[in-house]
């Protein structure tokens, strides 16, 4: 039998009607009762309930931090998570916890546990069997029978039940009633390799045209890295000296 650790972190999965909206208040306890889990030893924790949009990069490494800790313990992890800031997490969990062996598991839900049309109990049921799963190993996102790679998710729907896409890149499984239809296996190691530190002075600048050179000298000031979402293959305006300072940038 498996040995699961469900670590939930609050979103609208968790959230009930506080009377001036939704809120996060279901407690991990909650979420698991009434789901028809498979066979599984399932230990549940809740470090935190939050709105996905108020994570950041502290409550990311918090997590990477409890997984690690609690490696040697068990087989897989499941973490539920609002859907928002969900790719986000997943992401920086991959590069966090890298080449795993163990399945490392995301899910949520575009309506609340407690709604009679939710979807968060066939994704949790997913979730698990993932978790569960022979061979499955690595950061994934399961969300409406698709199983996507930790680093090619982005939520492209804000109310579709299919929430999420695989950026160029096909999903690595399918779950269907239960069975787990497996098309890729991520490169993974016989151990994780952890790391503890995360740049946070990572910038992203969408440019639009009329874009202030003022702007851009302000975002390259403030940040360590930053990405220019420019026009076309990556054209970048002649104006105001946009150019000169990306080149300055790049050689300091």
């Amino acid at each position: 039998m498996k040995k699961l650790l469900f670590i939930a972190t609050g979103g609208t999965i968790a959230s009930c009607d506080s009377g001036s909206g939704l809120s996060p208040e279901a407690s991990a306890e909650e979420l698991l009762s009434g789901v028809n889990l498979p066979d599984a030893e399932i230990h549940a924790i809740q470090p935190f309930a939050l709105d996905s949009t108020d994570l950041t990069p502290q409550h990311w490494m918090e997590v990477a931090a409890l997984i690690r800790d609690r490696w040697q313990d068990f087989d897989g992890f499941v973490i539920t998570h609002g859907t928002d800031t969900m790719a986000y997490t997943a992401a920086a969990l991959s590069y966090l916890i890298q080449r795993s062996p163990k399945p490392i598991v995301l899910t949520g839900a575009q309506k609340p546990i407690g709604f009679d049309t939710t979807d968060s109990r066939q994704n949790l049921r997913d979730a698990f069997a993932c978790a569960c799963g022979e061979g499955m190993h690595g950061v994934c996102i399961v969300f409406n029978g698709r199983v996507i790679l930790g680093t090619r998710a982005r939520k492209t729907h804000s109310k579709s039940f299919d929430a999420f896409s695989s950026i160029n890149y096909p999903n690595i499984a399918d779950v269907r009633d239960g069975r787990i239809l497996r098309y890729i296996e991520p490169e993974h190691g016989p151990e994780p390799e952890f790391y503890t530190q995360l740049e946070t002075r990572v910038g992203l600048l969408k440019l639009i045209p009329g874009t202030e050179p003022e702007l851009l000298e302000y975002m390259l000031g403030r940040s360590r890295a930053l990405v220019i979402e420019s026009f076309g293959v990556g054209g970048l305006p002649e104006r105001g000296g946009m150019h000169a300072m990306v080149k300055a940038a790049a050689a300091a």
